[in-house]
């Protein structure tokens, strides 16, 4: 039988202290993109995926995630009495009816794997996404997580999300070897964390979209702490390899760090150039003030 994804999981639990001190009050998740928070953006790329259910992996600062997947009464109210339609649907528009939200809150902050583990109890025995706001994709077509929804719908297979980096950066990421290409995926050969660019097997990083079936969680229970002395989600795949096929996937799309100051400053850019209200002004803008440098 085919099964189908229907949940997510948004491990938010992190303390964000890149961009200190932006975040000492406001979640990283909920920094915006012109004019919605990164969190809104894993959402919408979850909900076009035909995912229902949201799970959030949160920490104790995180109460404004829920507080923007809550109903705002009040807000709905005045916008109602004011007339503004447009606005009101909008902000609507945030929690569709089909729509579910869980919130976990991670006592610590024991890394991905742990986050992961933590969901646990809402997956249950069923194949689920895993999405890090930071990586901000953009696809025009159909969407990072859908692109990985379908082919696990073909597969029954994990998958991990993957784009090819500068050798230079290996160090930043899961670093996977794969087999023989099948188009736009391959299997998963090798895959270790963090390798410093002279052992790396290769550069095809795993970026921040996961496809895990159930079975993720026993390996995860049974990983010790590794690289920075954290439970490592990289960890737990390599044992899961030793008994199912994990996919490699080269989505279509454009990947932001927005979990970086530079990354994000790139994605507030060419998302700005790229929305309806904005993108026309914008764009005269950025000509004038490039022609100053």
């Amino acid at each position: 039988m085919t099964k189908k994804v229907t949940k997510v999981v948004f491990p938010v639990a992190g303390l964000g202290t890149r961009f200190l001190p932006a975040t000492k009050a406001v979640p990283k998740e909920m920094l915006p993109i012109v004019d919605k928070p990164l969190m809104q953006y894993a959402v919408e790329e979850s909900i076009a995926a035909g995912i229902d259910t949201m799970i959030f992996i949160t920490g104790r600062s995180k109460n404004s995630i829920m507080d923007h997947y809550d109903k705002a009464y009040e807000m709905e109210k005045e916008l109602e009495a004011r007339n503004k339609t447009a606005l009101l649907e909008e902000l609507r528009s945030i929690i569709p009816p089909q729509l579910k939200c869980v919130f976990i809150r991670q006592s610590e902050a024991l890394g991905l794997g742990h986050a992961v583990y933590c969901a646990l109890p809402a997956v249950g025995d069923e194949p689920f996404a895993v999405i890090l706001p930071d990586d901000l994709i953009y696809d025009g077509e159909r969407g990072c997580m859908k692109q990985m929804v379908d082919l696990y719908e073909q597969t029954q297979s994990s998958i991990l999300g993957v784009e090819r980096v500068a050798p230079k950066d290996t160090d930043k990421y899961g670093i996977v070897r794969i087999g023989e290409s099948k188009g736009k995926y391959a299997a998963i050969e090798h895959i270790v964390e963090k390798p410093k660019p002279d052992v790396a097997p290769s550069n095809l990083a795993v970026v921040g979209r996961y496809i895990l079936t159930p079975a993720i969680f026993d390996k995860i229970k049974n990983t010790g702490r590794g690289a920075g002395g954290e439970i490592q989600l990289t960890d737990a795949i390599a044992d899961l390899m030793k008994e199912e096929q994990v996919l490699a996937f080269e989505f279509d799309g454009i990947r932001y760090d927005s979990g970086t100051k530079l990354g994000f400053l790139v994605a507030q850019v060419e998302y700005g150039l790229r929305h309806p209200e904005l993108r026309d002004a914008f764009k005269v803008y950025l000509k004038e003030y490039v022609g100053k440098l």
